[in-house]
């Protein structure tokens, strides 16, 4: 039997894997270790499958941190799952009939309303009641294409689940008024009177079906929308070099990148503004993409 990784040890592997910066290490060490070693007290705690929310603009790192707790959480005996909200989007076929049927915009993925809702609701329960002998589908997206993977490219988790990590941009979001003055070209150009941020807003609604879930929500709390919109652009360049010769539709250029931005700014500054006050762990980023702060709820009982 070979000896267990260290914390360490499984951070240094992440970032070959993961191709990070050799930096990473000190931040995962001051900031990640002692979010695992919550997650576990709160696992602990409770006694069941605890579900974690994981809160962040594009760019802020959610994916990483997600892929690292998993590790790290593994090596203690705690069977960690993983789920991005993405992986959850509607299928381009879908959008594209929203979009002709309630509103144009809602081709573009992203926001409340654009989710298959109902798969990640039985996604949940289904990895809450699993057993030693359940197999569970696990959906993916495929965001160089635009469109989720064929079923037999899904992953497939066997067993019972002591973590459930959920991550994703408006991850725990609370209902809110979308309405008001448009704040971006997008929205005067092609929302003036309101119709998509209305569809979005009552959708909003529902997702707390699926976030009231959460026992904890950590946030990762980005400096502003410019340094959103930075990152987001670093992203998009590491997506076209792992598809580099392939026939990419959702790979999007610079000016489109900026548009794409758009369809999520009002609700990820009310976010920014909001979550903070109720997110169990949140983590300060400054425009290096640097943590510069965590701030810690104290445990409920």
């Amino acid at each position: 039997m070979s000896k267990p990784q260290t914390p360490q040890q499984i951070i240094r592997q992440l970032i070959v894997d993961e191709h990070l910066p050799a930096d990473f290490a000190s931040l995962a060490s001051h900031y990640y270790l002692p979010l695992a070693d919550y997650i576990t007290l709160c696992h602990q705690h409770r006694q069941q499958t605890l579900v974690v929310g994981i809160n962040g603009a594009q760019g802020t790192g959610k994916s990483t941190l997600s892929e690292l707790l998993k590790r790290l959480l593994r090596a203690r005996n705690l069977e960690c799952v993983v789920l991005s909200i993405d992986d959850i989007y509607l299928t381009r076929a879908q959008r594209s009939e929203l979009a002709r049927d309630v509103h144009p915009l809602l081709q573009t993925r992203g926001v409340p309303g654009t989710h298959d809702l109902a798969m990640g609701l039985s996604l949940l329960a289904d990895l809450k009641a699993a057993t030693s002998d359940t197999l569970v589908d696990i959906p993916r997206f495929d965001k160089s294409r635009d469109d989720r993977r064929p079923v037999q490219d899904w992953n497939v988790h066997h067993g019972p689940v002591d973590v459930i990590v959920i991550e994703g941009w408006c991850v725990g979001a609370l209902p809110a008024s979308l309405a008001g003055e448009p704040i971006n070209r997008l929205e005067q150009e092609q929302d003036a009177d309101g119709r998509w941020r209305a569809f979005i807003e009552q959708h909003l609604l529902d997702y707390q079906r699926l976030f009231s879930q959460f026992d904890l929500l950590v946030m990762l709390k980005a400096p502003s929308m410019e340094s959103i919109t930075e990152w987001r652009s670093l992203q998009e360049k590491k997506l076209q070099a792992r598809t580099a010769g392939e026939v990419a539709a959702g790979i999007m250029n610079d000016a489109e990148l900026r548009w794409f931005i758009m369809h999520y700014e009002r609700l990820t500054r009310l976010m920014l503004e909001t979550l903070p006050e109720r997110a169990n762990v949140v983590f300060d980023l400054d425009p290096d993409h640097r943590i510069v702060n965590a701030h810690y709820r104290q445990l409920a009982d």
